[in-house]
């Protein structure tokens, strides 16, 4: 099958590697950044590329919308595809962003981080699709087989929930364990002395509810223990901020639980 590619982030390198190393053809990779456009043809084995113009008037099987959300609508007005079927790969915009673009339009949504200095190698990515059409659907799960073992459909209110879920489970936690470096990077202590403690944590959702294993002075209600961490916070009035929020949360959270 026949692809091409719009846009030259994480998403669009990991998308194109697969479909290529599975023997689909990329007929071309487009985007604003001459540079970065001309080394993704390069490495898809595409000899041609360019701007958004040019990706209008290429016809493949499928186009990835590999754009960042804010961008989908904008390009997305660039194109007018007949034949081709247009799949963007953002889960939290719903195929009425790229509707008016393609008379076949898909979603393919990794709910997973896609880094570009280390990709995953395996195939245990669950991903999130939706299609407009049977054509749509036909051709987006043929390619999407080539990405990962996991798939499921997804319509964009039930997508919208789980990408809240994502960014809050993956980058909002990522951003907490960004904090605990700065804070022992400030005291001089060794960062890697919690990464048992972190591991335990993430070992410990594999075979329990997140809300079964929950510890810590918020739910013991050690009020001496949290004013005092609150104070040790006070040169940073954000972290406390999200310090207060969280034991809220927490503290709200299981009073819930015990009224059910």
């Amino acid at each position: 099958m026949t692809f091409s590619i719009i846009g030259t982030g994480n998403i669009a390198w990991f998308i194109g590697n697969r479909l290529v190393a599975a023997r689909h053809q990329c007929m071309g990779v487009f985007g604003r950044n001459e540079t970065e456009v001309e080394r993704l043809a390069e490495a898809l084995l595409s000899s041609k590329y360019g701007d958004i113009k040019l990706a209008a008037e290429t016809e493949a099987d499928v186009c990835f919308l590999a754009v960042s959300d804010d961008a989908i609508a904008d390009v997305a007005a660039q194109l007018n595809y007949k034949e081709t079927v247009l799949i963007h790969t953002s889960g939290a915009m719903s195929l009425e962003s790229i509707a008016a673009a393609a008379a076949d339009t898909a979603l393919l949504w990794p709910v997973y981080s896609i880094s570009g200095q280390n990709p995953p190698i395996h195939r245990n990515i669950p991903t999130a699709w939706e299609a407009s059409s049977k054509r749509a659907e036909r051709f987006t799960l043929t390619l999407a087989h080539a990405i990962t073992d996991v798939l499921f459909e997804a319509k964009f209110e039930q997508r919208k929930w789980l990408h809240l879920t994502a960014v809050i489970s993956n980058n909002f936690t990522n951003h907490l364990m960004s904090i605990c470096e700065m804070i022992c990077a400030e005291n001089n202590l060794p960062f890697s002395a919690l990464e048992p403690i972190i591991d335990q944590t993430f070992m410990r959702m594999k075979q329990f509810s997140p809300q079964l294993v929950q510890t810590g002075p918020a739910v013991r209600n050690d009020k001496h223990t949290i004013d005092e961490q609150i104070n040790l916070l006070g040169n940073h009035p954000v972290w406390q901020d999200i310090y207060k929020s969280i034991t809220k949360s927490i503290q709200e959270t299981l009073v819930h639980d015990k009224t059910q």
